[in-house]
């Protein structure tokens, strides 16, 4: 596994783009992840193809965990783009494919990763107490040294909780989520949160929300996280009716042209 990579998907370095060639399986998944996370989702989702081809036939729990985290990743790209009763189904095979096996960490990571998947997608479709069910199922999995899908539990806890009208239980999972990323090392892990309590503090101070924004946002431009500027510029555009530079009509454009397909709203 490299470490380029994964600091990269997971640590300081989310703006590099001259990645090694990956190696393993790990490393492939690895590298679709850091891709997505700068809103290159065509290359991102290639990667995923050959995560996809080499764990064809699932045979050992190694192969049958990548190919799970493999899905609830695909189904990742498509819900940061609107599409997520198609991302549901992705999400559903990342489940199925780790059900059964014997708990471990790797096992419990790749479950989780897909239930708190499939409790997104449920926000998305408006089915927010199927919602909070998952991510209680989620919570009696989550062991120690589980880090990210601790906090991206928070994450969609807050997103639930910020689509039913509930800013004070949706500013104390966001809160969360940023102690929790702050040791973490990963600069996206620690901008989303950011971003989070930005959205939830809308329900209390719209201004000082919009303010902290822009500091999301310009971190997000820093380290080229498009997918992540694009969600700052939308809430900073939507509460101060002033827009970014770039703006998110501009970024919508480039992330098209890296792959993404926004779904527009019916």
């Amino acid at each position: 596994m490299s470490t380029t990579v994964q600091s990269v998907a997971f640590g300081a370095e989310p703006q590099l783009v001259l990645l090694p060639v990956p190696a393993s399986v790990e490393s492939w998944w690895l590298t679709a992840v850091a891709l997505g996370g700068q809103g290159r989702y065509a290359q991102a989702r290639a990667a995923l193809d050959v995560v996809d081809r080499r764990t064809a036939g699932q045979v050992t729990d190694h192969e049958r965990t990548f190919a799970s985290l493999a899905a609830s990743t695909r189904a990742s790209f498509r819900r940061q783009t609107g599409w997520h009763a198609q991302a549901a189904l992705d999400d559903g095979r990342a489940l199925a494919i780790v059900a059964g096996l014997d708990p471990s960490p790797s096992v419990d990571a790749a479950a989780c990763d897909a239930l708190t998947g499939l409790a997104a997608d449920a926000l998305g479709v408006g089915r927010l107490p199927l919602g909070w069910r998952l991510l209680a199922e989620c919570g009696e999995r989550i062991g120690e040294g589980l880090w990210r899908q601790s906090i991206r539990l928070e994450w969609v806890s807050a997103e639930l909780a910020l689509a039913s009208g509930d800013f004070t239980r949706a500013l104390r999972h966001a809160d969360n989520a940023v102690e929790l990323s702050g040791d973490c090392g990963s600069v996206r892990h620690k901008v989303k949160s950011d971003l989070l309590r930005c959205a939830a503090m809308t329900g209390f101070d719209a201004n000082e929300a919009a303010q902290r924004a822009r500091a999301v946002f310009d971190q997000c431009m820093e380290f080229g996280l498009l997918p992540l500027a694009w969600a700052s510029s939308m809430l900073i555009e939507g509460v101060s009716g002033v827009a970014t530079t770039p703006n998110s009509s501009v970024l919508d454009t480039v992330i098209a042209l890296r792959g993404g397909v926004f779904r527009s709203p019916s």
